[in-house]
């Protein structure tokens, strides 16, 4: 009898184990995960910068707002999760400082069905009520799931959205980390995306073919878009559970 008592009490803290975790806005750092992340805490860039220092959100402020609410520190992440109930807007957050031409390097983890994306020219101005409208988005999202993917490449992981396409697919199923490296330099006309180790999309930022990629996009009578050298870097929220880690930027020459 005693034994069979013993047996349900291991079974019944099981239980409330595996409550417990699956409340959780994304899976608590694994192991494998941890030791990973102190490697690259200690291969940082010493040319660069870093953006999230793993603490706080030092260095970062809500678009248009004085207030952060939705976006948290866990785990050593900044992870966005959407307040309950119904929003009246969204809570996007951008760098405190401006950029130009730079190298951004991050890992992003999406949820199911998730998408966001990280902007970059971004124009904070209350006459702009998203940054998506001045800031040009390389793209985050679950490929399997979300709806979005099914527009094709252009609008999937590491796209320059609705602009440029990557040339394959090497993102990670939602719920792992993918790392990413964006470089954006105006002097040589190049920007680049890179996904866990692949160069998958280049892309103009001004002149001729840029303007052709803007003209044939969702953007094309949007007078300010993309119009701006200089801004802030912009992670989006667009509705979903994402979170970033080991966000480092590298001002270019």
């Amino acid at each position: 009898m005693k034994k069979v008592n013993l047996m349900m009490v291991f079974l019944a803290v099981g239980v409330m184990s595996c409550k417990e975790n699956s409340g959780q806005a994304f899976d608590t750092q694994t192991e494998q995960e941890s030791e990973h992340m102190a490697e690259t805490d200690t291969t940082s860039n010493e040319d660069g910068s870093t953006l999230f220092n793993g603490e706080d959100l030092s260095g970062w402020k809500a678009y248009n707002s004085e207030e952060i609410t939705q976006w948290k520190v866990e785990d050593g992440t900044l992870a966005f999760a959407p307040a309950e109930g119904e929003r009246s807007g969204s809570e996007n957050i951008i760098s405190e400082d401006t950029y130009t031409n730079f190298e951004l390097s991050l890992e992003w983890k999406i949820s199911e069905g998730g998408n966001s994306g990280i902007m970059w020219g971004v124009q904070e101005d209350e006459k702009f009520n998203e940054p998506y409208l001045t800031g040009p988005e390389i793209q985050i999202l679950d490929n399997e799931r979300h709806p979005d993917a099914e527009n094709g490449p252009i609008r999937q992981s590491g796209a320059l959205y609705d602009l440029s396409e990557p040339t394959e697919d090497v993102t990670n199923p939602a719920g792992e980390w993918n790392e990413m490296t964006i470089s954006i330099n105006y002097d040589e006309n190049r920007g680049t995306v890179s996904m866990n180790g692949t160069q998958v999309n280049e892309f103009p930022l001004h002149g001729e073919e840029w303007d052709k990629m803007v003209e044939n996009s969702k953007f094309s009578d949007w007078e300010d878009f993309g119009k701006h050298r200089t801004g802030h870097i912009a992670l989006q929220d667009h509705g979903d559970k994402v979170a970033f880690r080991n966000i480092e930027i590298k001002e270019l020459d």
